[in-house]
């Protein structure tokens, strides 16, 4: 971006946008917490618990479209604003859910914050990439997204910590247990969930009444050549004549599908490869992968500087085929380990995906958008795949579901690569 006053004025606006990056990977991650924590809490099978994900990431895919006519009709600014204030209920609705005890009433909940993220995601992504030079974007887009896995620690952690009991009764101790004992251990793991969620609320909240205040540059809001465009479904035809788009669109879904699978059952892997392995510890190799994931935000973005992103996209799914090979095949630690090592080449993957399927967009950037982020549905469709996987074979075959996505992630990154050279 230019130096001057336009470039101080847009300082205070990128640093908030960079705070949602770091905000929405606390909620995506605090889910695979919560796959375990419900599991036991609620007596589920891999099936049932892998439906924190479908409840999730439905939310994404049912507020996209929205969130895109929001943005047309108001800037990205308001998007911002309306994500937040949603992601803020949904938080605020763990409180009486974990009162009722009620399953369903939690999926409802984490639907209501993933349809705020919709917002936040489908208007932070594509704003990152047009504050700046256009031949920077993935690279601009992917050190905002350095922060994400910052979050998705944090997540992590804080669920380990303060949700995790590090009780883990087996279905015959449970048994044993007269009703008022089994009621009350289930109560005292439903209600873990409302501190963290609170106050996760409170934050969110009190950034809607900042970002609310702050004057953001012209960029952030909808220009006047906007009241002229077409629909969001109207701009649906000229889009799918986009091949490059098109197969955008596809790989981020199976990308998600990928990531969001993989963290969700890694806990579950862990425990079932490494038999004694308590939640809080196998939490602990979450984090490990996790930090990977940070690393490897900031190792890509500099290698981009030499390395065209889609060939390194290409090699980095190529190494995570091999890698969840690995954990399909030989399993235990090695296998888990293998797993955990995923995390550091799928970091470059969203934000390069977004970025080249939006890329030379122009007026339908926005709507473009909306369907890239549609496109996170994949982690509602493929983690209970997972589970059922899991519940008819193993957590281990189920395994074989990531491999296969990061095989259409290398698909996508040699045909962007064609794109670029024809270009």
């Amino acid at each position: 971006m230019e130096n001057g006053p336009r470039s101080r004025a847009a300082l205070l606006p990128l640093v908030l946008i960079t705070a949602l990056f770091f905000l929405w990977g606390v909620a995506n991650n605090l889910n695979d917490v919560l796959i375990p924590q419900f599991k036991k809490t609620f007596t589920l099978n891999d099936w049932q618990s892998g439906l924190v994900q479908s409840a999730f990431y439905m939310g994404y895919f049912v507020l996209a479209l929205p969130a895109g006519m929001v943005m047309r009709r108001f800037g990205y600014k308001s998007a911002v604003v309306v994500g937040l204030i949603l992601y803020g209920t949904g938080a605020l609705l763990f409180y009486p859910a974990a009162e009722a005890r009620q399953y369903s009433y939690f999926l409802v909940a984490l639907f209501v914050i993933a349809s705020g993220l919709a917002f936040l995601e489908t208007s932070a992504n594509p704003l990152m990439t047009v504050l700046g030079d256009p031949a920077k974007s993935e690279q601009r887009l992917n050190f905002a997204q350095a922060f994400n896995p910052a979050g998705s620690i944090a997540g992590i952690f804080i669920g380990r910590e303060f949700i995790l009991s590090g009780h883990e009764p087996t279905a015959a101790q449970l048994a044993a247990l007269s009703p008022a004992a089994l009621e009350q251990f289930r109560a005292a793991e439903a209600q873990a969930v409302q501190g963290p969620y609170l106050l996760l609320a409170g934050v969110v909240l009190i950034l809607a009444a900042i970002v609310s205040l702050v004057r953001f540059p012209a960029q952030a809001n909808r220009p006047p050549a906007d009241a002229d465009e077409g629909s969001v479904l109207g701009d649906l035809p000229t889009l799918l004549a986009r091949p490059r788009f098109v197969f955008g669109v596809v790989a981020q879904f199976f990308y998600v599908g990928a990531q969001v699978g993989v963290w969700s059952f890694m806990i579950r892997y862990a425990q079932a490869e490494e038999p004694g392995m308590g939640e809080k510890a196998a939490a602990g190799v979450l984090i490990a992968s996790l930090w990977a994931l940070f690393a490897g935000r900031f190792v890509g973005t500099a290698l981009m500087s030499l390395v065209a992103p889609w060939r390194l996209m290409a090699g980095y799914a190529a190494v995570n085929v091999a890698l969840v090979a690995i954990a399909v095949v030989v399993g235990g630690m090695t296998g888990l380990y293998a797993l955990a090592a995923t995390s550091f080449f799928m970091s470059i993957m969203f934000p390069t995906i977004f970025a080249t399927a939006v890329k030379d967009l122009g007026p339908l950037t926005k709507t473009g958008s909306s369907f890239v982020v549609m496109a996170i549905i994949g982690g509602a469709v493929l983690t209970p795949l997972m589970g059922w996987i899991s519940h008819v074979s193993s957590m281990r075959i189920a395994m074989g579901v990531p491999a296969v996505c990061f095989v259409v992630v290398g698909l996508y990154a040699l045909s962007a690569g064609k794109a670029a050279a024809a270009r």
